[in-house]
């Protein structure tokens, strides 16, 4: 896929250890243990942070039985908050080495690594031998793959008989122009953004069955808003803590998705679907 190569323009992957800044304000050094409480308010990268890992946990039942599969799974928020509320055992995949190592380390000074296992790895070719998986989840990762025939493929594959797929996606909410898309690659890498009705059909065409769906479009166009102003609030915070150039890097990006939701031409979705047996 080679998405690591370009994956990298998105602002939002870049200076992940941006992380360690926000450690230190609350009095803790790059080697103390931490707790995921500790990290929670950092190191959830989609939108409405645990409240929207509390929906997936209460809407696929999981606990401490079930064996989890988080696809792009970031410095392993998602995954981290999964195991320790749940108790659940989860593997995490994420494309670039940078994240996944970060993830590594803080699920390490968590005491999570007999739950939580971390892969540095693409998802359309890494071997997971005969592992299978209750449940596959993810949120804001899918829309950087561009096929997502092969990906749905790999995802069926990957699960038990009558396990579940859960994603929160971005989408397109109108036919957008090759200047539009040239912008959002650059800027977000989205390479798979279709309507909500066809995101839905591409699951049915691959092997599962839709249990669940719902638009995220006006409930993310609020959120990321909010997120700017937020942002913005504490501007002279932010630069003390992570200097200048982290906080026009990250400034830039939310403004860049601010925008393409209120001009109505990103949307998002939320999905539960289970495997056809």
């Amino acid at each position: 896929m080679n998405d690591n190569l370009n994956i990298k323009s998105m602002n939002l992957y870049n200076n992940v250890d941006r992380i360690f800044n926000e450690l230190r304000e609350i009095g803790k050094s790059e080697s103390d243990n931490l707790s995921v409480e500790d990290l929670t308010k950092f190191d959830q990268f989609h939108y409405h942070g645990t409240d929207a890992i509390d929906l997936a946990i209460r809407i696929l039942g999981i606990n401490n039985n079930s064996k989890i599969l988080d696809v792009g799974s970031g410095i392993g928020g998602p995954a981290r908050y999964i195991a320790n509320k749940t108790g659940a055992e989860v593997t995490a995949i994420e494309l670039q080495s940078d994240q996944n190592n970060l993830a590594s380390d803080l699920t390490k000074r968590c005491g999570l690594t007999d739950k939580v296992n971390h892969i540095c790895g693409d998802i359309l070719d890494y071997d997971f031998k005969d592992q299978k998986f209750d449940a596959v989840v993810s949120w804001l990762t899918l829309y950087h793959i561009s096929n997502h025939q092969i990906l749905l493929k790999k995802l069926n594959d990957l699960l038990n008989p009558n396990g579940f797929f859960y994603t929160e996606d971005i989408t397109s909410r109108i036919n957008l122009n090759k200047a539009d898309l040239k912008d959002i690659e650059k800027e977000i890498y989205g390479k798979h953004l279709p309507y909500f009705d066809k995101y839905i059909s591409n699951l049915e065409h691959n092997g599962f069955e839709l249990i669940f769906s719902e638009d995220m479009s006006s409930s993310w166009t609020d959120f990321t808003k909010e997120r700017i102003k937020q942002y913005n609030s504490e501007k002279e915070r932010n630069i003390r803590v992570h200097g200048k150039e982290v906080v026009d890097s990250l400034n830039s990006f939310y403004n860049f998705v601010g925008q393409y939701f209120s001009n109505g031409k990103l949307g998002g979705i939320r999905v539960v679907a289970k495997k056809n047996t």
